[in-house]
């Protein structure tokens, strides 16, 4: 007599349905009236809990092709972390590493990832610590500090201006730079940047020059042919980005 399957086996064949119910045959001895029950429950609760981390994206997306997507990636993508707060990364490197997006609209990506940005930036375990940060210190004359809980991005698409009304189909000329981040109310927000201000937070994160000396590498850069203007408004630039904690002081 052959051996019975072991319990491991049993549970592929049981979960390989759950993922494919239109290919991969329901185990023979469980009634279909109980299996419908687990394909329902299992599927809707994974496509609700993307809906609701990705809550533009799906609005953004007519429901027909929400549907083949969800299906598409609850079939095939094998995710590497049970935890239902990292689903939506889980989804996302799905979409930017393993769906034929040959007919998705071509901001989906950028938008996915900017509202993952959101979320990951809201559950970051990290505390804004200040030690070593003069937070009243002179940021043009002092090493500005950016917070650990900001993060620069630069998109092809203006993620943060889609809505229904708003679907474009050709990349405008410019990015678009943003930056997410949480402040010391923990609460999160995103701040637009100009070309400008995007390269001093660039500067700001990765060199330990000062804030003067970052806007002068800047003017050097552009040759600018008026320095004094570009640095009036790095200066304000600074001071905008500190009232909202993404700069936190200067070094001490």
């Amino acid at each position: 007599m052959p051996a019975p399957d072991s319990f491991r086996d049993i549970q592929y064949h049981f979960t390989r349905h759950l993922r494919d119910p239109e290919h991969e045959p329901a185990p023979a001895d469980v009634e279909d009236r109980r299996m419908a029950i687990y394909r329902r429950l299992l599927f809707n609760n994974v496509a609700n809990f993307i809906a609701n981390a990705f809550p533009v994206l799906r609005s953004l997306v007519d429901d027909e092709r929400w549907q083949m997507m969800m299906r598409d990636y609850f079939r095939n993508h094998q995710a590497t972390n049970p935890l239902f707060p990292q689903m939506p990364t889980e989804f996302l490197k799905y979409l930017e590493q393993e769906r034929d997006a040959q007919d998705d609209p071509p901001w989906m990506p950028e938008l996915a990832h900017y509202e993952w940005l959101e979320t990951a930036t809201a559950i970051d375990p990290r505390e804004i610590d200040m030690t070593g940060i003069d937070a009243d210190g002179d940021l043009l004359a002092g090493v500005p500090v950016l917070s650990p809980l900001a993060n620069p991005v630069a998109y092809t698409w203006p993620v943060h201006q889609l809505g229904p009304d708003n679907l474009p189909q050709v990349a405008p000329e410019q990015p678009t730079y943003l930056v997410v981040y949480r402040n010391v109310e923990d609460r999160v927000g995103f701040m637009e940047l100009n070309p400008v201000t995007a390269r001093l937070v660039d500067l700001i994160q990765s060199g330990d020059g000062t804030g003067q000396q970052h806007i002068e590498q800047i003017i050097g850069e552009i040759n600018h042919p008026n320095p004094e203007a570009v640095m009036s408004g790095g200066q304000q630039a600074l001071q905008r980005l500190h009232q909202c904690n993404i700069l936190l002081g200067t070094r001490i």
